[in-house]
């Protein structure tokens, strides 16, 4: 549809053709002046010098976090996000696939009128940290897992519009402690901090940690399960982790990170399955014996290994070979004398 003209406007254009034949020239020669740009420094004297590198900046989303420290957050919490997959699908016997979408600076007050309500929306303490930091979790995702928690899984899961009952917050809360743990470990590589959930709320409008316009982090996080998706935010007070922001430079995170694999998290390893308990077996002999002798054999029979009964045995932990040494009896229990390390390519005889 072509443009139609308002009365304003066709007001304007006819007083133009006015001054234009006032002043003997067309129409058009004075629409072409009007067009061109200015040539004439502005009549205050002061002289406009253009800038080349010049960014545009709202001051309503001010940005504190630098791209360096933005990059380290996605790299840290990608690793937290396959963790928590991990840890999920193992806990509710089902592929679950959890991934960071975005790391973006807004107000909190943009962040809380994104949330639906009612959702999971949970305070937690950040010790040593100063404030409190927010995880929320939608409840699309939420009652699709309560659902199959509860023996369901195989129709579409009602999703009603209506906060937890008690009941399904204990076993909401089954699953934000395993969110927590994951994030836990995954910020040790940055400082160890201990994240608790203190106050849980449906309304998300009802808890306002921060001013409205104070600047965080948001961290968003696309869960699916099967045809069911939702999403998990972390929601970071930039004044909450202002003391600690150089250590999110890139370099610091994987020196921190190389450091600590090779003596820390080696010493942390070992502490978790030092009591770990291991199948152990001592292997006397081995040998070969066709199907149908086997089938012949009665009590007293007597087989034929070609051991000696003074050789050294195999000690096996979990199926490999690890020792060699001795069977015996100490004290009423038996025991195996380990004699030297064994090659876990060597026979058993």
């Amino acid at each position: 549809m072509p443009d139609i003209l308002s009365q304003d406007e066709v007001d304007a254009l006819l007083e133009l053709v006015n001054q234009a034949e006032g002043a003997g020239l067309k129409p058009e020669a004075l629409l072409e002046e009007e067009q061109k740009p200015a040539s004439q420094p502005p009549s205050s004297g002061y002289n406009v010098v253009p800038i080349a590198n010049a960014h545009i900046y709202d001051f309503k989303r001010p940005e504190r976090v630098s791209k360096e420290q933005v990059t380290a957050l996605e790299a840290l919490h990608e690793a937290f996000a396959r963790n928590v997959s991990a840890s999920l699908s193992g806990y509710l016997r089902t592929i679950i696939e959890v991934r960071l979408i975005s790391v973006e600076q807004f107000t909190y007050s943009e962040f809380t009128m994104s949330l639906p309500s009612p959702t999971s929306f949970n305070l937690l303490s950040c010790e040593p940290l100063e404030g409190n930091m927010i995880l929320e979790v939608n409840p699309s995702i939420l009652f699709a897992i309560i659902d199959r928690l509860l023996g369901g899984g195989k129709s579409e899961p009602y999703i009603p519009d209506r906060p937890f009952t008690n009941i399904e917050l204990g076993l909401v809360n089954s699953i934000l402690q395993r969110i927590l743990d994951q994030l836990n470990e995954t910020w040790e590589n940055i400082k160890k901090i201990n994240f608790e959930i203190i106050e849980t709320e449906s309304n998300p409008f009802l808890m306002q940690i921060v001013a409205p316009n104070e600047p965080i982090v948001l961290l968003s996080f696309e869960i699916l399960m099967g045809e069911h998706s939702g999403m998990i935010n972390l929601c970071i007070p930039f004044k909450v982790i202002e003391p600690i922001m150089p250590e999110f430079s890139q370099s610091n995170w994987f020196v921190a990170s190389k450091a600590r694999a090779t003596k820390e998290t080696r010493e942390h390893i070992l502490e978790n399955i030092a009591h770990a308990p291991v199948n152990l077996s001592a292997v006397l002999a081995e040998t070969h014996i066709r199907l149908g002798d086997l089938l012949k054999l009665r009590p007293g029979d007597i087989i034929d290994t070609g051991k000696a009964a003074n050789s050294e045995l195999m000690l096996r932990i979990e199926g490999k070979n690890k020792f060699r040494g001795y069977a015996g009896q100490y004290k009423g229990r038996k025991v195996f004398q380990i004699t030297r390390v064994a090659d876990p390519r060597d026979p058993v005889i």
